[in-house]
């Protein structure tokens, strides 16, 4: 992943992303139970894995390399769906 963040032009935000994904996980889990969180962190998945899919274009990757962030942006964003659901059910 390093080489892949020098890659992308952003190995200073490779400390960030990580520690925002570790989170992120944490936010999912706790979400189970409090939808709120779990919709909060699902939209930030979302996002992030909508400028991953930014990024990745922008340096001209291959549709190939481009998919699995677009798939993840696609999951986070039915979970985001499914989290707020579960909010306004309440």
């Amino acid at each position: 992943m390093k080489l892949e963040f020098e890659r992308y032009g952003l190995a200073r935000f490779r400390t960030l992303t990580g520690s925002l994904q570790l989170l992120g996980v944490a936010g999912l889990l706790v979400g189970i139970q409090y939808p709120t969180i779990g919709a909060v962190t699902a939209g930030g998945f979302t996002v992030q894995m909508l400028l991953a899919l930014g990024v990745r274009l922008r340096i001209n990757d291959s549709v190939i390399e481009c998919f699995p962030a677009g798939a993840f942006c696609a999951l986070n964003a039915g979970l985001f769906a499914g989290y707020l659901d579960a909010v306004w059910s309440n």
